[in-house]
């Protein structure tokens, strides 16, 4: 049931006086007494603040429903009724993330984080924020104070790993990466992201694994993996020699690529593909299976 405050309306009264029936009938005009001071209700600020929580609690409901630009205004309303709840703050700053407003979420964040520097979530939504701004070193400062306080989270784990990958600490990608799948077994995004790492450390026979097995984990659908397998594949065969082209492994990566690239024609776009991680090795690679006469064709349709 939604809960809304009940505004007072105050009205001031003045009182005029009246003419008698007495003998002041037909005066010139009637004469004003001194009108009274209003009485003006002070604000429960608790009340409002509360409130402020209860509209923050309907806005992260609707965020969960994906219904973000709801979410949005009631958060929005939430915060000026609550601005000093580091909570509602924080939700206000991680719905201006999902709509690419970076700059508001930081500054929201960064405010919520000194009213609750406990909550781990709002050092999380930070450093997810500072992320998206292309600051990695303080990303990863701020994942790593959110991990002290809720060490098994399995998004922030990732988060942190993507924020090493970018600073080129590759090892310390990985591990991460790994504790994130160890925390959530069927989380295939870290297990892709290994295999990222592992080709631009040169080890592409150990990142096709790590995709297929990251495949696999995602019941076969993923079209990231396939695409990434079938580039992998592509290079390592030299299928661009014309005495490859041909061989079973070149026309299997081939195949795979076409279904990947016809699944979700994003992963045609270089920027999707570095926004997705992508690294200098691997795209070097997706470039030449790009030119692959009859992907360069399929690329033109997509």
């Amino acid at each position: 049931m939604n809960r809304c405050l009940e505004p007072v309306v105050l009205k001031q009264i003045a009182l005029l006086s009246c003419l008698t029936l007495g003998g002041w009938l037909g005066a010139s005009a009637p004469a004003l007494s001194q009108a009274l001071t209003p009485y003006v209700l002070p604000l429960d600020y608790d009340l409002m603040a509360e409130q402020g929580r209860f509209l923050a609690s309907e806005a992260q409901q609707l965020a969960e429903f994906r219904q973000f630009n709801q979410a949005l205004a009631l958060a929005q309303l939430a915060s000026q009724l609550a601005p000093n709840d580091g909570q509602v703050l924080g939700l206000l700053g991680g719905l201006y993330l999902q709509a690419n407003e970076t700059e508001k979420a930081v500054s929201l964040l960064e405010r919520a984080r000194t009213l609750a520097p406990g909550d781990a979530r709002i050092l999380f939504a930070l450093g997810s924020a500072y992320f998206q701004q292309g600051d990695y070193l303080k990303a990863s400062t701020q994942l790593e104070q959110g991990l002290k306080l809720e060490p098994n989270n399995p998004t922030a784990l990732f988060d942190l790993g993507n924020a090493y990958f970018k600073l080129q600490r590759y090892d310390q990608a990985i591990q991460h990466y790994g504790a994130s799948v160890a925390a959530q077994p069927q989380f295939w995004p870290a297990v892709n992201n290994i295999g990222l790492v592992l080709y631009e450390q040169g080890d592409a026979t150990r990142a096709i694994e790590k995709w297929r097995e990251s495949l696999e984990i995602a019941g076969g659908t993923e079209p990231e993996p396939k695409l990434a397998i079938a580039v992998a594949t592509y290079v390592q065969e030299n299928c661009r020699a014309g005495a490859n082209a041909r061989s079973d492994r070149c026309r299997q990566a081939i195949d795979l690529g076409m279904e990947a690239l016809e699944q979700d024609s994003r992963y045609a776009d270089e920027a999707f593909l570095r926004q997705n991680l992508w690294g200098d090795r691997l795209m070097t690679s997706t470039n030449q299976f790009f030119q692959a006469p009859v992907i360069k064709s399929l690329l033109t349709e997509l």
